[in-house]
């Protein structure tokens, strides 16, 4: 099934800290969120409590909840005949504490699912200096699995253990108040990762003439290293009617020779003091891995083989919508204040390398190969309930 590697977290956190500015912690909070994401087979919906307290002005204690419940499969999974239902659980702690002018971050996540455990460990620091116009960040992140599968049904589940991946990530971040007006940063991330990097639920598939369908499935084989490289650079402009434009690139290149560029347009429009709208369009390309293919000539035709749709040559298109409303601007009960937000986003994905032979075969006159590109959208909702205290 889909992993959902903590450290992207732990970067996303990372380019917050970055755009933070002075060293401040946050309010105290509780938040409720609720997500679902639908499209390309796969029907997830996740649920999440978050509390955060600060203990004084220089430490602050942040824990988290969240459950996702995962039925369906991808195409690619799907030609592998496996469906799947299962539940991820994730638990979260984070520590910050500020010393002098350097917020330092510790946190610690465990995410569970039936055959994937992952344990990551993520660090950061930042440091304002040139007075306070210019914020350096740095942050590593030290994640480590145990792959599994699961042979059984997902009723009656029979999960073999295959074996551990460990990732490591290291991060740094520049933020620069230009003006008053202008913002600008940029990030950069290198990730390494080690041992069983393939999915265990997706297969090859190679010409052979000995069956109906005119090819046959084989088991995936990866390398068992990995390393990437990801620089983003974003800027944001405070327009004089109170909204802010956005503009980001990301740049990112991996050892498997994957090249993928991310461009992505935002827009914050504050309404009064209860309102905040918010639009967003981002494009993403990236070509196929070098051991990738749709459809291997023959079996072992190379040392390493991979159909994964991840892997394949591929672009998509988001167009999100965001907005806050907060109901109680000005407090309740022992609340400061209270906020409601709902996000939309929807996302087409097309492939130039991946066909889809779950719905087109032989039988109904597509021979291997010739099958049309796989193409499918996605909606994916999202809903938080914040109070803050």
């Amino acid at each position: 099934m889909p992993r959902y590697l903590p450290r992207f977290a732990a970067v996303a956190a990372l380019s917050l800290m970055c755009a933070a500015g002075a060293a401040v912690l946050p309010d105290d909070r509780a938040d409720l969120f609720w997500s679902q994401y639908k499209g390309g087979g796969m029907d997830i919906t996740g649920e999440s409590v978050l509390v955060r307290k600060k203990f004084s002005e220089q430490f602050a204690v942040e824990a988290n909840y969240f459950v996702d419940k995962v039925s369906g499969a991808s195409v690619d999974v799907l030609s592998n005949a496996s469906v799947i239902k299962d539940t991820r659980k994730q638990k979260s702690i984070s520590v910050d504490y500020i010393h002098d002018k350097t917020p330092y971050n510790l946190s610690y996540t465990n995410s569970t699912e039936r055959d994937y455990i992952s344990n990551t460990t993520h660090f950061s620091l930042s440091q304002d200096m040139f007075g306070d116009l210019t914020t350096v960040t740095l942050g590593f992140t030290d994640s480590r699995d145990k792959v599994g599968e699961n042979n059984g049904k997902s009723f009656a589940p029979n999960v073999a253990w295959l074996g551990h991946a460990k990732s490591r990530s290291y991060e740094g971040g520049l933020s620069q108040i230009i003006t008053k007006n202008l913002i600008a940063g940029a990030t950069l991330e290198v990730i390494t990762d080690q041992g069983l990097l393939s999915n265990p639920y997706r297969s090859i598939r190679y010409l052979d003439s000995s069956v109906p369908l005119g090819y046959s499935l084989g088991q995936q084989i990866y390398p068992n290293t990995h390393t990437s490289t990801a620089a983003e650079m974003r800027v944001k402009y405070y327009l004089p009617y109170r909204a802010a434009a956005s503009l980001s690139y990301r740049y990112f290149t991996d050892t498997w020779g994957i090249r993928a560029n991310t461009i992505e347009l935002g827009y914050t429009q504050p309404i009064s003091n209860k309102f905040i709208l918010e639009g967003r369009v981002r494009h993403y390309s990236q070509n196929s891995a070098t051991f990738y293919s749709d459809l291997f000539p023959f079996v072992d035709s190379q040392n390493f083989v991979a159909r994964d749709q991840n892997l394949a040559e591929q672009t998509n298109n988001t167009y999100g919508f965001k907005a806050t409303w907060a109901f109680a601007p000005e407090g309740f009960l022992m609340f400061k204040r209270a906020t409601t937000t709902f996000d939309v986003s929807r996302i087409q994905f097309k492939y130039g390398d991946f066909r889809n032979i779950k719905a087109y075969t032989i039988a109904n006159g597509y021979a291997p190969g010739t099958e049309p590109e796989y193409a499918f959208n996605t909606m994916v909702y999202q809903v938080y309930l914040s109070v803050f205290f």
